[in-house]
């Protein structure tokens, strides 16, 4: 059984955060683990308050699982502080843990900001370089690209600008854009860019999807299955995910997605 790791904030609502990344992960047949690096009081509506856990214990829970259970793929989402990224960034560099996705969590779905600007240049500057993909939203890929994100043609841009700051990969998610029928969303990587798109779904169940996305390509990395194929099965879980959601949560707020829905099947290649 492969092993896949999420380094990322909990959340108490159970739609985010590590709580979204092991569901998905053991969906997809991946064995999860985690290191928590802040935890969060939130709920459907919005973020109440939330503490980081210290660097310290964060690269101390990254080297528990190197040593015993290491991964075949990982992921970071919220990482709080700029101290955080920096250990994160030694460690996954020190370790030299494989098939690095990061989900540059700055802005939650319920629009509250997530991290400061130090932590966000850390990011760039520290994990970007690092990641075999990387997975902003319109709003994550403006933060770091400096410049607004908002038709298919600007995230392509977007893309191309991530990858020449050192990324393998980048991946510019759609669910943001305004006035399309369907949601796109852009891949270049290789010097290759695929768009792919999805019929859009009327629907506040929206918490979550980045988290899930990102936790949907780690495990198909896990399970060695190329970037692009991964990318467009954990997009199409994701996209059954929305539209089974349990409709949880306030009427107000934004509810989880539906993680009991089946992953996409394994290639014959993978066997059982």
């Amino acid at each position: 059984m492969r092993i896949a790791l999420t380094i990322a904030g909990s959340d108490s609502g159970g739609g985010a955060g590590i709580q979204a990344d092991l569901k998905t992960f053991h969906q997809f047949g991946v064995f999860g683990t985690s290191a928590v690096t802040a935890v969060t009081a939130q709920n459907t509506v919005r973020v109440l308050d939330w503490e980081a856990v210290s660097p310290a214990l964060v690269a101390r829970q990254i080297d528990a699982l190197a040593t015993d259970l290491p991964p075949a793929a990982v992921k970071t989402g919220m990482l709080g502080s700029a101290k955080i990224v920096d250990v994160v960034a030694e460690r996954i560099a020190a370790l030299r843990l494989p098939n690095y996705v990061l989900d540059p969590v700055m802005v939650a779905t319920s629009g509250d900001r997530l991290l400061d600007k130090k932590a966000e240049d850390s990011i760039a500057r520290r994990l970007l370089p690092l990641a075999q993909l990387v997975t902003p939203n319109l709003n994550e890929a403006a933060i770091l690209v400096g410049k607004a994100v908002g038709t298919p043609d600007e995230m392509e841009e977007a893309a191309h600008t991530l990858v020449s700051m050192g990324a393998r990969a980048a991946l510019i998610k759609g669910g943001h854009l305004r006035h399309t029928e369907a949601i796109v969303d852009v891949l270049v990587y290789d010097g290759v860019v695929r768009r792919f798109s999805h019929e859009r779904i009327e629907t506040t169940s929206t918490h979550g999807t980045g988290c899930t996305l990102s936790a949907g390509i780690v495990a198909g990395l896990a399970l060695d299955r190329s970037l692009q194929q991964a990318v467009s099965d954990a997009l199409d879980f994701v996209h059954r995910a929305i539209a089974a959601a349990p409709g949880l949560g306030d009427e107000k707020g934004h509810g989880p997605l539906n993680h009991f829905v089946p992953a996409p099947p394994r290639p014959p290649s993978e066997g059982l």
